[in-house]
């Protein structure tokens, strides 16, 4: 009897991948260079962009699609005829920064009613250690009526994808294997081979997996929260954080992180999940909610101060005008999910400022939807202050008489991320 890995190197079985968003779809499409994929959606708008060669998240392009042994689709019929169901769907933090698995759950549920004998199942989403074997493969077993681990095989694998970053990718970037066994570990670890030029780590456990995947982000989040902390502390000096860092990285093992906020589905979530664990364990994990607690303050503490600046300039604070140019969570990408230039926004209305954005990325409707209010089509001029909170590439050549252009001559220009922090003479200035 042909192995899963054989069988789908010689096409006599499909691979299905399920959720393709960001993670799901150039995954999807890795695999259908080598093998015969279905993509399974239940959006059907995203279904049919994606069967006409368009990437919703605009990572893609129609190139990345072409001469792909793959077919796009929600049916359920189609799906049960898969050998391998790879599930790649989101796992988001809920309203009390709890983990939300209702799409996980959902997703398992689906490829529950889809397994027969034989079959496997691998993980990517994003959870805490111990919530594919204790979750999901309970669930699969219930809905499907298979045996987990001997009807069928399971095993973990978690997604690198890094949007906007086409540096490290799917196919140079190392990627964690886990099985159920070892049978399941071999297998996994030849399909992922097939595609990740980089090579596969093979971990011992699931529960390994699934924690080296959690901490990757939650060591990033603990050193930015300490950035931020940092730069709380050097403004009240008067000096500015990046001259400081600046400084601190001519020492050759100086880890330079940089101050910001800190949103989107990575950084910004993965460290609450390993919180619920924790705390599942009669563990209250100190630095890791202490630096998510930073990190979350920091659009609200980034309004207050320009709210004081703009008072010692002698602004009448109601009806000042504020624009913010970017609103996406992180420099070029489109996504706005989780974004914290909305705690920005927020925190300047609470005072009574008027605030409009402007975003090259990001799609008006989908901000007014989510957020509530539409972008500004393009900048106009009478600014109180200026604020330049994500640093897209459209935004990296500007000069200070534009930036002048936006504003009277008292304008407040704040530069997050530091860019201008050498080039501004004559406006006033700050930045984290």
């Amino acid at each position: 009897m042909q192995t899963v890995y054989n069988q789908l190197v010689n096409k006599d079985a499909q691979l299905a991948v399920v959720g393709l968003g960001y993670v799901g779809l150039p995954l999807a499409l890795a695999f259908a260079r080598h093998f015969s994929v279905i993509g399974f959606d239940i959006n059907e708008e995203r279904l049919a962009q994606l069967q006409r060669g368009i990437d919703p998240s605009g990572e893609l392009t129609a190139a990345d699609f072409a001469a792909r042994d793959i077919v796009f689709t929600s049916s359920l019929e189609l799906l049960r005829t898969a050998r391998l169901f790879v599930v790649a769907v989101p796992t988001p933090i809920d309203l009390s920064n709890n983990p939300d698995l209702r799409a996980l759950l959902s997703a398992t549920r689906t490829v529950g009613q889809c397994l027969k004998t034989g079959d496997y199942v691998c993980y990517e989403s994003t959870v805490y250690p111990g919530c594919t074997e204790e979750d999901c493969v309970p669930l699969l077993a219930t809905s499907s009526g298979l045996s987990a681990g001997i009807d069928f095989k399971y095993g973990y694998s978690p997604e690198r994808i890094n949007p906007g970053d086409h540096e490290h990718t799917l196919e140079n970037t190392q990627k964690i294997v886990a099985g159920c066994d070892v049978e399941a570990l071999e297998q996994l670890a030849a399909i992922y081979e097939t595609v990740v030029k980089a090579g596969v780590h093979k971990a011992p456990s699931i529960k390994v997996a699934e924690a080296g995947k959690i901490i990757e982000n939650t060591q990033r989040d603990v050193n930015i929260a300490l950035m931020n902390e940092l730069s709380i502390i050097f403004g009240r000096m008067g000096i500015n954080t990046y001259d400081v860092l600046d400084a601190a990285s001519t020492k050759w093992n100086f880890l330079k992180f940089v101050p910001g906020l800190v949103g989107g589905h990575c950084i910004g979530v993965d460290p609450y999940y390993l919180v619920h664990k924790a705390q599942e364990l009669k563990y209250h994990p100190q630095i890791i909610a202490a630096g998510r607690f930073i990190n979350d303050s920091m659009g609200g503490y980034i309004g207050k101060k320009i709210v004081k600046q703009l008072i010692r300039k002698g602004k009448a604070i109601l009806g000042a005008r504020a624009l913010i140019f970017g609103v996406t969570f992180k420099e070029n990408v489109s996504d706005i999910r989780n974004s914290k230039v909305i705690d920005i926004v927020n925190e300047l209305r609470d005072y009574g400022v008027e605030v409009d954005v402007v975003d090259p990325r990001a799609e008006s409707t989908e901000v007014a939807r989510e957020y509530g209010f539409p972008l500004l089509p393009q900048p106009t001029s009478g600014y109180d202050v200026v604020i330049l909170a994500v640093a897209h590439r459209e935004y990296l050549n500007w000069d200070e008489a534009y930036i002048a252009s936006l504003g009277d001559a008292e304008l407040l220009f704040v530069d997050l991320k530091g860019l201008y922090r050498k080039q501004i003479r004559n406006l006033s200035y700050w930045s984290l």
